[in-house]
């Protein structure tokens, strides 16, 4: 594998660079010196804030954006061999890195690096972790999977030695990082268009935990099955998180706010403790669980602790507030997993509303095939479905699954559902049929957002 060479900036081109990660990724390289370039497929506001900083970016992905002045090549897992700068890179035999490789080669840089993974959760609580590491004054680079409010953006570099990133299972790139300290959130079923099956992402995260050095440690959520099968053995110290006294954290006394918003007494640490968030929902007591048991191990304290997660507002695209619109209070959600469909339809339940909307976005079409019955399980908790057509993402279409079979299976359950094709015909939908008092969650991990912001006027 290639190796970059701190020491010495050089020239490198990031194939995908508009993406949460690999933009990130690129101002910590420019940040250090590197002459930095890339390419996506259109303009957006993380592109935006990279050229506002000399980065160079192409729009649209063509040959000859790969010249010899190029050192190294960082490539995302969405870019495939027929790409034509993925070929031309290899026909003039350029030093290619992926994504994961390149993470795991600036972690070296840092004294505690931090990798935060799990099915689920990872954005939410790399911002919980990072609000907390700030209010704690230890300055640390962030690398979210989100925007950040208090960040204002992705990513944050600063001069200290922590170092705090979110680290995805997808196509096993966690396994290039080299953290010190490591979490995993939950272990579930996703990604089977590059998994086996559950088994086989279970053998990854033992791998991830194998990755900590012993002198690091590993933060897990205690109720995952067969724990043992991902902990026994380890040379790191082991700290867990969950739902009862068999594991090191657990809480109780959970209530919710006016707004949904959580709170709960924790034990753990030989201590109980009060936290307030201002989040909704029970995955985020689990999440804030993690965030906790991270700074206590960092020795923060107690006290800053918990200022910092009452003082986080949540990320983009997590039950985001988006504003309202004749009385209908508008959410947008990242869920793209039936679990994740579920813990925040159930979230919103707490939420004070008349009637729930939830339009939904599907994500892949191996996912949408794969979980089919599973979605239309988790969509009946709210009170009504729209269904938009399915975000292809990385993939080609596929003629065996579409939303209209989700639909069926929706209205099978006996819960309301209705399906249109465009953007503009869910708008239409909406502007006639929600009233004063609902609550509209756009929820997915592609583009959804623009309708309920295209209601607000934004």
């Amino acid at each position: 594998m290639y190796q970059i060479d701190f020491s010495h900036p050089s020239s490198v081109y990031f194939v995908g660079i508009g993406g949460v990660s690999m933009s990130a990724l690129a101002e910590l390289l420019a940040d250090a010196g590197f002459q930095v370039s890339g390419s996506d497929r259109s303009r957006s506001p993380l592109t935006d804030v990279l050229e506002s900083k000399g980065i160079k970016v192409f729009y649209g992905q063509r040959a000859e954006n790969i010249t010899d002045s190029i050192d190294c090549v960082v490539f995302t897992s969405a870019i495939r061999p027929d790409n034509p700068e993925y070929a031309a890179a290899h026909a003039k035999n350029l030093p290619c890195l992926t994504r994961g490789q390149l993470m795991g080669q600036i972690m070296r840089n840092y004294d505690i690096p931090i990798g935060i993974s799990g099915s689920h959760g990872k954005t939410t609580t790399t911002s919980m972790v990072s609000e907390i590491l700030l209010h704690a004054g230890l300055d640390p680079t962030l690398a979210v999977g989100g925007i950040l409010k208090d960040i204002d953006g992705n990513i944050r570099i600063g001069r200290s030695g922590y170092f705090v990133t979110e680290a995805c299972e997808y196509t096993n790139s966690f396994l290039d990082f080299f953290p010190k300290v490591g979490i995993i959130l939950n272990i579930g079923e996703d990604h089977l268009d590059f998994f086996k099956d559950l088994a086989d992402i279970r053998h990854s995260f033992r791998r991830f935990a194998e990755l900590l050095p012993e002198d690091g440690c590993l933060i897990i959520n205690g109720q995952i099955e067969n724990l043992a099968e991902i902990t026994e053995g380890l040379a790191c110290r082991v700290v867990t998180f969950g739902s009862d006294a068999s594991s090191d954290y657990y809480p109780d006394q959970i209530r919710y706010g006016q707004w949904g918003n959580v709170s709960f007494r924790l034990h753990g640490c030989g201590r109980e403790r009060q936290f307030d968030l201002q989040v909704p929902g029970k995955h985020n007591v689990y999440n804030a669980m993690a965030a906790v048991a991270l700074a206590d191990l960092l020795g923060v304290d107690p006290k800053v602790t918990g200022e910092a997660l009452h003082a986080y507002r949540g990320t983009d695209r997590r039950f985001e507030y988006k504003g309202s619109i004749g009385g209908v209070t508008v959410i947008d959600d990242y869920a793209h997993h039936p679990e994740e469909v579920t813990v925040t339809l159930e979230a919103a339940a707490h939420y004070p509303h008349r009637k729930l909307w939830c339009v939904f976005q599907p994500h892949t079409y191996s996912r949408t095939k794969a979980f089919l019955k599973d979605f239309a399980r988790s969509l009946t908790l709210a009170d009504a479905v729209v269904l938009t057509d399915i975000y292809a993402a990385r993939e080609q279409n596929d003629p065996e699954i579409n939303s209209g079979l989700l639909q069926q299976e929706i209205q099978a359950l006996g819960k309301e559902c209705h399906y249109f094709p465009t953007f503009d015909e869910v708008e239409n939908f909406l502007l006639e049929n929600c009233i004063k008092g609902d609550m509209l969650i756009t929820m997915g991990a592609g583009d959804v957002v623009k309708i309920g912001e295209s209601l607000l006027g934004n």
